[in-house]
């Protein structure tokens, strides 16, 4: 490993970690996905719901088990469109796709366009940033102006 230059295998790796990462997360088994995906103390989020930008990880005991409940069961792969390394810094932009029951509905489609930016730090890789949304089926501009004005788009 390079100082300043990423190499193309640890690409790949990051891209096998978080392609096992998103299976663990929509089965619930979030212990495994933590194992896979270390968050950064500096970490924010841009949850595929929408609002604030969350900033920090809450892996305490609770936040776990209520999220382990919350996805039940599914499959995922990731689907990577592009890479970005830079110094210490990986970005991957792909589709999650995934299907699962979540939130106590049944079973449907839960893929989501991400980008994952990491940094590194000694051996470890970090994940720094997590954007995803949902939009991986396109929408027209009456249901884009909804979403964007908070609204229902139906």
């Amino acid at each position: 490993m390079s100082e300043n230059r990423v190499t193309t295998e640890e690409i790949a790796e990051l891209v096998e970690r978080n392609r096992e990462a998103a299976g663990a997360y929509i089965n619930g088994n979030m212990r495994r996905y933590l194992e896979l995906v270390r968050a950064s103390e500096d970490y924010t989020l841009m949850s595929p719901f929408g609002g604030d930008t969350v900033h920090g990880s809450d892996e305490s005991d609770e936040a776990v088990e209520a999220t382990s409940q919350f996805f039940r069961g599914g499959d995922a792969d990731l689907e990577i469109e592009q890479t970005y390394a830079s110094g210490q810094m990986v970005v991957l932009v792909g589709v999650e796709r995934q299907h699962g029951e979540v939130g106590g509905l049944p079973d449907q489609d839960w893929s989501l366009r991400v980008t994952l930016v990491f940094r590194r730090e000694g051996s470890q890789w970090w994940l720094v940033h997590r954007h995803a949304d949902p939009l991986v089926h396109g929408i027209d501009m009456k249901q884009l102006s909804a979403l964007a004005r908070g609204r229902d788009p139906d």
